[in-house]
């Protein structure tokens, strides 16, 4: 099948560049779960390049029971080859292999196995294998994505030391018209163009940038070049615009289209030019100051495009150079969206001259960021994004462990940082009784005290005093180390969503700890 078919509409989401990123990576999974397995469903899917699965396992009824990807008749067998059977069955574009070992052994043995991998998948690993491996990635500047299900909760951790995003496809981003400092060309294309003397037809189709720009122009010279700032002042412009309409000849009809368009778009037409605060921050990172002939493409453009806008920008960042669709005749607009585009591309033009001189100062080849790279960067310039998220090494050393944020959320004691805590400590009992609490029926009780303590122990690590429902504990005890396969599913659905985030550059992972509760199906985000 034609892969622009298989695959168009997730080509609408990230593109061509986007897909072709997705297609070169190599996703490791390590442990073969039910929420291991639904993550790698969901990337091979869209068509992820290679998988690796590493599992030392063999295949169990408990297995079965809740992984679609393991068979009754694979009970006895292999894990990892089992399941990279049946997930290889799911898309003939995508290879994969496994490699039948624990994976504490092939840690010690040769961790630069995972040097390879663009993204690695942790899925129900116990502490200090977790935190070996989460070491090894950092240090090799390789994602980690930790997820697991337990009874009724999902947890997911994103580690990564930096990750740049150029594609950030925000929400409400306003369109970058640039009305309140016109370009040359724009200037002179709406100056040509005199509103008294068009037709009927082509006055109610002028595009409403032209509408707004003119009134603006006629607004500035009434108020000392100002424009219009508050609410009462944007009203009256507003009335002012209403007033360009033109009736029609038997009198007043149905208003210009294209002027209620205009009326509708001032609020966010009318916005300054200014440099998003974000990429203030950016200009003053370490990445972009410091530069050398290590450093990422992402920061040698940053600083770019920092020089552009102390100079040829004059404060302000390159024309992204596309305008919304709007009520206007064809003609015009294809005119309007071309006078857009050209002077994108003479800001890109200029930006890619001072990458090829700043390349050229840190010792690398002039011409090594391709010019679409540049341009690509040039259209998402507002938008960038640095995600830096604390180590697990970090998080998990009491000393350095963000006590305040989980003091103030355990203020709610319905709040999932509870939760969060609870795995903690269920993974305190583990690494304690070499099991799981309540993993044997007959010990399910016994076990509530020695959870509750192990929860304690943690608290009193953190010097934390709050109060963690009883409830909490007895259900963690319930649930015995259990995997449900619909909360399996959810998340990993949802840590597909990040791998694809981190492999592609485009959209911004969280950052940089997500906990599930399937028991009011409610989630939350915190930076721990």
């Amino acid at each position: 099948m034609d892969k622009e078919k298989k695959y168009d509409r997730q080509l609408r989401l990230w593109g061509d560049h986007g897909q072709a990123a997705l297609e070169a990576s190599r996703v490791c999974l390590v442990n073969v779960t039910a929420t291991g397995t639904e993550t790698l469903k969901n990337l091979i899917l869209p068509g992820i390049g290679w998988f690796t699965i590493i599992d030392g396992g063999k295949v169990t009824g408990e297995d079965v029971g809740n992984n679609f990807f393991l068979e009754r008749d694979s009970i006895g067998k292999s894990r990892a080859e089992m399941a990279t059977e049946c997930l290889l069955e799911l898309n003939s574009d995508v290879r994969g292999d496994f490699i039948d070992e624990n994976p504490e052994h092939l840690l010690e043995a040769n961790p630069e196995f995972f040097r390879s991998f663009s993204c690695v998948i942790a899925a129900q690993m116990p502490e200090r294998t977790l935190l070996t491996l989460a070491s090894v990635l950092w240090d090799y500047g390789i994602p980690l994505l930790v997820c697991r299900s337990y009874g009724l909760i999902g947890y997911m951790r994103v580690v990564v030391k930096e990750h740049t995003v150029i594609e950030s496809h925000p929400d409400n981003a306003h369109s970058d018209l640039r009305l309140d400092r016109p370009f040359p060309a724009l200037a002179a294309y709406v100056d040509a163009i005199d509103m008294d003397s068009l037709s009927k037809k082509d006055h109610s189709h002028t595009p409403f940038p032209v509408i707004l720009l003119k009134h603006l122009i006629q607004w500035r010279k009434e108020h000392e070049g100002d424009m219009p700032k508050n609410y009462k002042e944007k009203g009256v412009f507003k009335e002012m615009v209403r007033k360009g309409m033109w009736e029609n000849e038997e009198g007043p009809g149905e208003p210009e289209e294209n002027f209620e368009e205009a009326i509708r778009h001032t609020n966010t037409a009318l916005v300054p030019t200014r440099i998003p605060s974000e990429i203030q921050t950016l200009f003053e990172d370490d990445g972009c100051k410091n530069l050398n002939a290590e450093s990422s493409d992402f920061f040698v453009m940053t600083k770019a495009l920092k020089e552009f806008a102390e100079n040829e920008g004059k404060g302000a960042l390159p024309l992204r150079g596309a305008i919304p669709d709007m009520f206007a005749d064809s003609e015009r607009y294809i005119q309007l969206q071309n006078i857009y585009r050209d002077q994108a591309k003479q800001d890109a033009s200029v930006v890619a001259s001072r990458v090829s001189q700043i390349l050229s100062s840190i010792g690398r080849p002039s011409h090594c960021i391709p010019e679409e790279a540049i341009r690509l960067f040039c259209r998402n310039a507002a938008f960038l994004r640095v995600v830096r998220t604390r180590s697990l090494e970090e998080e998990y050393n009491p000393e350095k462990a963000c006590v305040n944020e989980m003091g103030v959320q355990l203020e709610n004691p319905d709040s999932e940082i509870a939760l969060y805590i609870m795995l903690r400590a269920v993974d305190k009992f583990q690494q304690q009784y070499g099991r799981y609490p309540g993993y044997y029926d007959d010990q399910v009780e016994a076990d509530i005290p020695k959870l509750k303590a192990c929860m304690c122990g943690l608290l009193q690590e953190w010097s934390l005093t709050p109060y963690i429902k009883d409830e909490y504990v007895h259900e963690m005890c319930r649930y015995g180390g259990s995997e449900l396969h619909s909360v399996a599913a959810f998340m990993g659905g949802a840590a597909a969503q990040e791998v694809i985030k981190l492999v592609t550059k485009q959209f911004v992972p969280f950052n940089n700890t997500y906990i599930y509760n399937a028991m009011n199906s409610s989630s939350a985000t915190y930076t721990l």
